[in-house]
Parts: C-alpha cells; structure tokens; sequence
C-alpha cells in the first residue's frame, strides 16, 4: 500500500512563552528540539500507523532566532521512506501579524516504525506526486545513502 505525502502532513503552532526563552532573550535550542521531534513523531506515525521512535537526527539547522511572544509553525512532512524507517522533514517559521513565514530552522529525522516490542516494522511506501515531492525524495534518497556509509564507516 502506497501512501501520499499530504496523508501525514503534519502542522503545529507554539507561542513562545516567557518558560521558553534564553538569558539573550531567545528561544531555547532545547524547546525548538523538542517540538521538531515530536512533529516528526506525529508525522510518521500517521503515514505508518504505528509506533514510532527517533533513530536519527540526518541534520538539524538553526537559521535564525525566534523571541518571546513570536508565533511559531512547524510543518513536517515525509521525503523518503525505507524498509521500516521514514525520513521526516520539519521546517519551522516564525510567523508575523499578517500571516507571513520567515523560515528559521530545518531539520530531517530519521523515525522507525516498531511493534510494542520495539521491533522494527514495515512501513508503507511514499506516492510521489509532484516535481517537489520527486526532488524531496531523490534528496532523501542520497542522505539515506549517506547514513548508510557511515554506519559502515563506524562514523
């Protein structure tokens, strides 16, 4: 069974509260984290119907600062999807008054499906639908490769 990208696409908003800022007056690193991986979790859960765990963190980039009272959006969706692993993409904005997106972070995490005994599970295939989604996926494809060879490489 084959399922789309728009079947487990994810979106969460936060507002950043006084509990969530820095001495400097910006978002915690930790909080953003925390968010982005449960958004991968959320995400693909739905695309796999399962548990999930985090088995990665493929790269996880701070573009810019978010402060306190901003409104923040995480839209994760899924890229890649292996045997039992999907590759989730989380993009996070900050978004103003008017509803414009200024992006602030990216991040890809790795998730594995698992049965209530941690083991690894299937996880159905990804319909790619669009140029995006192709482009996403062939991305996907070679940070799979990637992982692959330093694992081999003991990295």
């Amino acid at each position: 069974m084959k399922k789309s990208v728009a079947a487990s696409l994810t979106e969460q908003v936060h507002v950043i509260r006084p509990q969530h800022i820095n001495p400097y007056g910006r978002l915690f690193g930790g909080f953003l984290m925390e968010w982005i991986d449960e958004v991968a979790g959320v995400v693909s859960r739905r695309h796999c119907g399962c548990h999930v765990t985090t088995a990665a963190v493929d790269n996880l980039s701070f573009k810019a600062g978010a402060y306190g009272g901003d409104l923040i959006v995480l839209v994760g969706k899924v890229t890649y999807v292996g045997t039992t692993s999907m590759e989730v993409r989380v993009d996070t904005y900050v978004e103003n008054e008017e509803g414009f997106r200024r992006s602030i972070n990216r991040a890809y995490f790795v998730m594995v499906a698992v049965d209530e005994n941690g083991k690894p599970l299937p996880v159905p295939e990804l319909e790619i639908t669009t140029e995006a989604e192709k482009a996403e996926w062939e991305a996907g494809k070679k940070r799979y490769d990637l992982r692959k060879q330093r694992r081999i490489e003991g990295y």
